[in-house]
């Protein structure tokens, strides 16, 4: 009796003790996947600078392309509050998914909660209602998620629950870049060919100082937009790898939560209140 008793005491033992290790490098592969959300300060950036196209842009337009461009640079303008309430709420998800992972977050601390807070659809820069409803989606989550027991079983349902959402956020996350990427492109057509065409004009000898200024500008310029088309490149890069971190991660923890744990003691009652198989 005593044997046996040690033997599944030993037995009951190894199995928790396996089980925690694989909680913790489940917790572990998580903290990892939430530190990634640094990689999202590229998009940052090219938020803001498509933000303030237009301000680039006015000195280069003519009269008619500057109407036109004022009128977009209205809508980026309005726009740009639900872009970054958008990556705001990745970002928050993420931190939170790494706090209830036990994650420090002192060293990059997540944005401010913009309480009651909604954004609208922009459908010409890829947001759509599909991405309004993941955002609330996943701003609720988040709010709900750090009360919640059961580090294991919080973890899973977070990664659960937020697969969908944050999949959809991260899809219009690389929608805007495309679109980020298209305005840019317009922007360097619109500012190097009128060097192309004025510097082509001033050939006189009169000219030719304010030619060499103009070319050396123009070589800036194209200096500039290529550091921006190579900062495209890193942000699609760094927001392809989140969304196969994400798709991962939903892999191996996309079971059925584990059940809740009894209460101390209840395996003991429950021993003994069932009958002893060696005494028959």
């Amino acid at each position: 009796m005593k044997l046996r008793h040690c033997i599944i005491a030993l037995g009951l033992a190894i199995t928790l003790g396996g089980c925690a290790t694989a909680s913790k490098e489940r917790m572990r592969e998580v903290r990892e996947f939430a530190a990634e959300s640094a990689k999202l300060d590229a998009f940052a950036e090219l938020s803001e600078r498509y933000r303030d196209t237009y301000q680039r842009e006015q000195p280069y337009l003519s009269r008619q392309a500057d109407a036109r461009e004022r009128e977009l640079d209205v809508r980026r303008r309005a726009a740009y509050d639900d872009i970054v309430r958008i990556q705001q709420a990745v970002v928050r998800y993420l931190h939170t998914l790494g706090t209830l992972a036990g994650a420090e977050q002192k060293r990059h601390p997540a944005p401010a909660a913009q309480a009651g807070a909604a954004i609208q659809s922009w459908p010409d820069s890829g947001i759509d209602e599909r991405h309004v409803a993941a955002y609330t989606s996943l701003t609720t989550l988040v709010a709900n998620t750090l009360s919640a027991p059961y580090q294991d079983r919080a973890v899973r349902a977070m990664v659960n629950d937020g697969d969908a959402p944050l999949r959809s956020l991260l899809d219009a996350m690389a929608a805007l870049l495309r679109y980020y990427d298209k305005t840019g492109a317009n922007e360097k057509r619109i500012v190097l060919g009128l060097f192309d065409i004025e510097i082509a004009f001033a050939d006189a000898p009169r000219d030719r100082l304010l030619a060499t200024l103009a070319r050396a500008h123009q070589q800036n310029k194209a200096a500039e937009y290529s550091l921006v088309e190579r900062r495209h490149r890193v942000a699609e890069h760094n927001l392809a790898a989140l969304i196969q971190g994400q798709r991962a991660l939903a892999a191996q923890l996309g079971q059925p939560p584990e059940p809740t744990p009894a209460a101390p003691g209840a395996d003991v009652r429950a021993s003994r209140a069932a009958p002893d198989a060696s005494q028959h």
